[in-house]
C-alpha cells in the first residue's frame, strides 16, 4: 500500500492517460486513509463542485467523495471515449446556500433544509481508475472518489425542499432501447436529513465545510446500469424534472 500522495499521485497520472492502475498500490487500510487519498487527488485536480454521499441501508455510516468541479455537467452533455465504464445512476442533488458548520448538523429537519436553495435531478455516470474495477476492494473503490466520473444536472425544481423524502421519491431511467428502469423509494439509505448531517461533519473536521453553491449528490434511486457507447441515456424523477446524458 503507498501513503495517501503516492496513491494519490497514480490515481491521477491513470486518469490523466487513460491506464488504469492495480487497485492493490492505492489500497488504503481503512476509511480514514481513503478520504486522505481522496482530499490528495483533489488537491491536483480541483477545486470541488460539491459532494456525494450515500449509505447502504438507512442505519449504515454513509461515505462520501468530492466532487471535482470540472464533472458537473449540465443536463444533455456528450461524454467521450474516456468513459469506459459508463456506469449510470439517477440521484437527488441539493445545492448549498450557506456555509454550513457543524453546529448546523443539529438543527431540525426543516430548518437545515433551509440551508439549501435548489433541487436537481441528477445523474451520475460511475467511472474508474483501477484495474479490475468489478473485483476491486470497497475501499480502493472510496479512495477514486468513491468511482465518479461525472454529474450531469437538470433544471433546478421548483419543489419545496423540506418535502424531499427519498424514501418516496419516484424514478425513472432509461438508457437506449434496451434498458428501461422505475423505482420508487429505490434509495437505500431513506433520510436524506441524515446523510447531510453525517457529511456535514465529515466536511467541517476537514476544515472544507460545505459552502454556497456545492452541489451535494445524495446516493441512487435507481440501482446502477451501464450503457454502451454511442447511446443516451434519460431520466425523470417525479415533482423534480428530466435529466438525460449522451455517450
Amino acid at each position: 500500500m503507498s501513503n495517501a500522495g503516492e496513491a494519490a499521485d497514480r490515481l491521477v497520472t491513470a486518469r490523466n492517460s487513460g491506464r488504469p492502475v492495480s487497485w492493490r498500490d492505492i489500497l488504503p487500510l481503512d476509511r480514514a486513509g481513503a478520504y486522505a487519498i481522496q482530499d490528495a487527488t483533489l488537491s491536483q485536480i480541483g477545486p470541488s463542485g460539491g459532494w456525494k454521499v450515500g449509505a447502504s441501508g438507512p442505519e449504515a455510516e454513509p461515505i462520501c467523495a468530492p466532487l471535482p468541479a470540472s464533472g458537473l455537467l449540465a443536463s444533455g452533455a456528450r461524454l467521450g471515449p474516456e468513459f469506459r465504464l459508463r456506469g449510470v445512476e439517477v440521484e437527488v442533488a441539493l445545492r448549498v446556500g450557506r456555509t454550513l458548520t457543524a453546529e448546523d448538523a443539529a438543527l431540525p429537519d426543516r430548518e437545515l433544509a433551509r440551508a439549501f436553495d435548489a433541487a436537481y435531478p441528477a445523474i451520475e455516470v460511475v467511472e474508474t481508475r483501477l484495474e479490475n474495477w468489478r473485483n476491486s476492494a470497497a475501499l480502493a473503490q472510496l479512495a477514486d472518489l468513491q468511482s465518479h466520473g461525472a454529474l450531469l444536472l437538470g433544471r433546478a425544481s421548483t419543489v419545496s425542499l423540506p418535502s424531499v423524502d427519498l424514501r418516496g421519491v419516484e424514478a425513472h431511467l432509461s438508457v437506449g432501447d434496451e434498458i428501461s428502469r422505475q423505482t420508487t423509494g429505490g434509495n437505500p439509505a431513506g433520510d436524506i436529513w441524515r446523510l447531510l448531517r453525517w457529511l456535514i461533519h465529515h466536511c467541517a473536521d476537514r476544515g472544507v465545510p460545505l459552502s454556497p453553491g456545492h452541489i451535494v449528490t445524495t446516493g441512487s434511486c435507481t440501482g446502477m446500469v451501464f450503457a454502451k457507447e454511442r447511446t443516451s441515456a434519460r431520466a425523470r424523477l417525479a415533482g423534480l424534472g428530466e435529466v438525460a446524458v449522451d455517450f
